[in-house]
């Protein structure tokens, strides 16, 4: 027999089964169409499930539900009156209409904190109380509110406080709240010993450098915790690190004066690191060439917890061997540094040899870095077709930086500034001179996807002449974060033998718009930048260049690469940079 049909027949069946479907067979159910003022109609649709009923008794359950959760969901924005019905004339036709009524408002504050607070803190928290009479009642709101109080109790002397009563008494009629919570502050902690686990190579010492926050007898504070766990993971000593009062070990304090204050150790538990780690890699860099490097480090040198880094960089333009050695921080928290350095370059057809030694003190405050260096440098500088020169200086510097970005690599909105003031006087130095700098970044969010940075910078060398000065602290410009669509470090004073040498003088400043492609890792650049470095200023003129880029926010940080052109020669010139640990 066959399967298939002749034309008539298939289309004679085709009209009977439409037949059926039009006079026999009910339509589809539909889930109801909500009905309320903005922005409740968002809410409800959110989290309400819209069922579509397929008879008489679930639509009447339907609308039993859809009552009962719709009520108790507005009443967590603070409509305590609602009314709400499912309306239709079938099945694929309802609506759920909603009348929220009068909104509540909060009344009253009854806030009680018991327990062993001073006066003036326990009046302090009453009054920060973020829900005031007048202002609409939400769930989420008095939730976040209670939370908060509970908060500022146990991040600061109080780690066993709790909620013993917290009720929002509904006066539905007059829509009206009254707020209740009671809080039992438990007894106030204080700091008691380190207990260190987990040290095999290094000395408790070590740890209680990082503690100054930490101190026997004062008050327990949970941010001062945090910030020993973190400074303690930002070293090269341990692979983990976790920090937490121990509550179950607290003691009754020894002082009558602290009445029923407990006393709680500290517990570290920490997981040391392999102290030694040697590194290889390779690079390459619009500014100074491709790139080799090694380095050895060290968190142990002479079993001292002293950290040693060395490494030798060697580069198309520059080559580099270094050797530092950074201290624990000190009784003031101020960190201690050694360093020795020698350098050889050739840019912009001048030869430099330099060889440096210095200590640093620094010390952060804040946001705030603030740095102190004593060095001592001696250079020989060659420019092409010219007499070799020697220069040196004894030279004493302060740097101050600020930099209150939101973390290491978010550079979305922020800003960062750095000052310098230094210089050195003969018969220690070549030359009596004093250097001034500055610079400043401030990066912005400009709608969802875009951001906008601009760059300051500038330089001043107060001395009769440049000659007898380093080259390493006069000034020259042009590359990769300085201006680019000119040669790295090719703005300057040029010479008759074409050498480009520092000046007094320095001024750059850049603009730069991104556009983060759907608000991804990758965005394209448009950037302007002016800038130049001189010693004479009758003919200081900034220079100017611009360009396009390509951007990537990698999980090492920002990358980019950009091709600019330089007005003032008519040259378009390629900036990057690329490193690569192997």
């Amino acid at each position: 027999m066959s399967l298939f049909l002749p034309p008539r027949r298939l289309a004679a069946l085709v009209l009977a089964l439409a037949a059926l479907n039009g006079f026999g067979l009910p339509a589809l159910a539909a889930p109801p169409r909500i009905e309320a003022p903005e922005p409740l109609d968002e809410l409800l649709r959110r989290h309400l499930q819209l069922d579509a009923p397929r008879d008489e008794a679930e639509r009447e359950a339907l609308r039993n539900r859809l009552s009962q959760e719709g009520s108790q969901l507005l009443a967590t924005e603070g409509y305590f009156d609602a009314r709400i019905e499912l309306a239709g004339e079938s099945l694929e036709h309802l609506v759920l209409r909603v009348a929220p009524g009068a909104r509540a408002t909060i009344h009253e504050n009854r806030i009680q904190i018991d327990g062993p607070l001073p006066e003036a803190r326990r009046q302090a928290l009453q009054q920060g109380w973020t829900l005031q009479p007048g202002q609409p009642f939400r769930q989420a709101d008095w939730t976040q509110a209670k939370e908060r109080l509970l908060l500022a109790l146990l991040e600061k002397g109080f780690p066993g406080a709790r909620i013993a009563h917290s009720k929002a008494d509904v006066d539905a009629d007059s829509g009206r709240v009254a707020l209740e919570v009671t809080v039992h502050s438990g007894p106030l902690y204080r700091f008691g010993e380190l207990r260190i686990d987990g040290l095999e190579r290094y000395r408790p010492e070590l740890v209680a450098r990082y503690s100054a926050r930490i101190k026997p007898g004062r008050p327990y504070e949970e941010d001062a915790l945090h910030d020993l766990q973190n400074r303690l993971e930002g070293t090269p000593y341990f692979n983990s690190v976790l920090v937490r009062l121990a509550t179950e070990a607290a003691v009754p304090a020894a002082d009558a004066a602290a009445g029923d204050d407990l006393v709680a150790p500290v517990a570290v538990q920490l997981r040391e690191r392999q102290p030694y780690q040697v590194g290889l890699g390779g690079g390459i860099s619009s500014n100074t060439g491709a790139r080799v490097e090694a380095s050895y480090r060290s968190a142990d040198l002479f079993r001292q917890a002293w950290q040693f880094h060395s490494g030798i960089r060697l580069e198309q333009l520059k080559q580099t061997a270094y050797a530092d050695i950074f201290l624990p921080p000190a009784a003031d928290q101020s960190n201690y540094a050694f360093g020795v350095l020698v350098e050889r370059s050739d840019i912009q057809n001048l030869e430099l040899e330099t060889q440096s030694v210095g200590i640093t003190r620094s010390r952060r405050q804040g946001s705030i870095d603030l740095g102190l260096n004593l060095g001592y440098l001696e250079e020989k500088q060659t420019p092409q077709h010219m007499d070799s020169e020697r220069t040196r200086a004894l030279t004493l510097n302060a740097t101050w930086t600020w930099q209150p970005f939101r973390g290491q690599f978010d550079r979305s909105e922020g800003h960062s500034s750095q000052v310098q003031i230094g210089g050195s006087i003969k018969p220690v130095s070549t030359q009596n001179f004093i250097r001034l700098y500055g610079r400043h970044q401030h990066t912005l969010a400009v709608g969802r996807d875009n951001t906008l940075s601009l760059r300051a910078e500038g330089g001043l060398i107060l001395a009769p002449s440049s000659d007898g000065i380093p080259q390493n602290f006069l000034f020259r410009a042009g590359g990769t974060q300085s201006v680019r669509g000119y040669s790295y470090q090719s703005l300057g004073v040029r010479e008759t033998g074409g050498a480009v040498l520092g000046g007094r003088y320095l001024t750059t400043l850049s603009a730069e718009f991104t556009h983060w492609i759907s608000g991804g890792p990758w965005g394209v650049a448009a950037f302007v930048d002016h800038g130049d470095a001189g010693d004479d200023r009758r003919t200081f003129k900034l220079k100017t260049g611009y360009g396009l880029g390509a951007r990537w926010r990698s999980p090492a940080g920002p990358l980019g690469i950009d091709l600019a052109y330089g007005q003032a020669t008519g040259n378009w010139h390629l900036h990057f940079a690329l490193a690569l640990p192997f």
